[in-house]
């Protein structure tokens, strides 16, 4: 069974070379990322019909459980959770999630259609429009069933972006509660700076940091963070640590202090353990080499996850997040080549 569990807002990326008139057609713009209205419907389909279309399983947390498989070229090693339609879309979703390594359990909900987001791609700028779909209807019912609640028994990460909170706060609280006794280790994303301002997604958050082991974000959603919370502070090392001190519940009846891992972009990744700060170097690109930075957040995520399930200590679980980082920022959305340039030495360390 999987050690890596992520659970979030599944979505089929649907990315093709775009035009300018298709651009102004659909009133995108290359680096934009939006939701999609009325008028964007028909651009899905448009993409579909050309010859260069490529289906890649996405939404933030998919992304980062799909690199964390591909560092980990081990079979069964991940699994992912999240609601789907019952269309061809979804066939596709799995297909290609499946693909990638990760076993996929979608809910299917018939009456909503699958989650898209349309990857415009023109002169090495992309543009993102999304249509949530199904991904908003995910139920705690669907990871309670017998044989998907076995997974989560003998997970031993657990793996959610932030924007999963605005979708089953139920489901988050049943898993994030359940690593109490299990002691398996409960991770968490700020991911965007709204899930932090409006305060129901805020309270959820709140509520869920004392079973946090591992808090990801970056520099923007830290201050976010802050100022949601009246802290009369900008510095991001100075938030992580006051994150890192709020009190943990305890797990399996031991004591655990949380890590809060903050990347700043081409700045030091900063982690802060029991008031305490350590800046890791990140890997340093010649610009020419970079192509799309959308998924480099979550291909981070996925590298640190890879090497904690190693054992890895945070130096190296970082350097691990830097490596896939800087491969996926080499390509065109959250895609890679067929096999990492990286390996795991052996460790003693206990997972836990």
């Amino acid at each position: 069974m999987a050690t890596i569990l992520g659970m979030g807002n599944p979505l089929l990326d649907i990315s093709a070379n775009a035009d300018a008139a298709m651009f102004e057609k659909y009133g995108l713009e290359p680096g934009g990322i939006i939701l999609a209205e009325e008028r964007h419907a028909p651009v899905y389909e448009e993409l579909q019909a050309r010859p260069d279309v490529k289906y890649i399983a996405g939404g933030a947390t998919q992304n980062s459980i799909r690199v964390a498989q591909w560092m980990l070229q081990e079979e069964g090693a991940t699994a992912y959770m999240g609601c789907v339609g019952k269309d061809d879309n979804a066939t596709k979703l799995l297909d290609a999630c499946v693909a990638d390594g990760v076993s996929a359990r979608y809910m299917e909900d018939a009456s909503t259609p699958t989650g898209l987001c349309a990857c415009l791609i023109m002169d090495k700028e992309r543009s993102l429009c999304t249509s949530l779909g199904a991904a908003n209807n995910y139920k705690v019912e669907h990871v309670k069933q017998p044989q998907n609640w076995a997974i989560v028994e003998r997970a031993r990460i657990m793996y959610s972006a932030g924007f999963f909170i605005t979708v089953s706060p139920d489901a988050i609280e049943a898993v994030s509660t359940h690593t109490r006794e299990s002691g398996a280790i409960y991770c968490l994303n700020l991911s965007a700076p709204f899930i932090v301002q409006v305060p129901p997604f805020r309270a959820c958050l709140q509520k869920t940091l004392p079973d946090v082991d591992y808090l990801f974000g970056n520099e923007t959603e830290a201050r976010a963070h802050a100022e949601a919370c009246g802290w009369d502070t900008d510095s991001v090392e100075f938030i992580a640590t006051r994150l890192s001190l709020i009190s943990m519940n305890e797990k399996a009846g031991k004591t655990r202090k949380r890590h809060v891992v903050i990347t700043q972009g081409s700045e030091p990744t900063v982690v802060a353990l029991n008031g305490k700060v350590t800046l890791y170097p990140i890997i340093k690109l010649d610009p020419r080499k970079i192509v799309d930075t959308n998924g480099a957040g979550d291909a981070f995520v996925g590298g640190f996850l890879a090497a904690l399930s190693k054992g890895k200590d945070v130096k190296a679980c970082c350097e691990a997040g830097n490596y896939s980082a800087s491969v996926i920022i080499q390509h065109s959305g959250c895609t890679y080549p067929a096999k990492p340039d990286y390996s795991f030495e052996p460790s003693s360390c206990s997972l836990l």
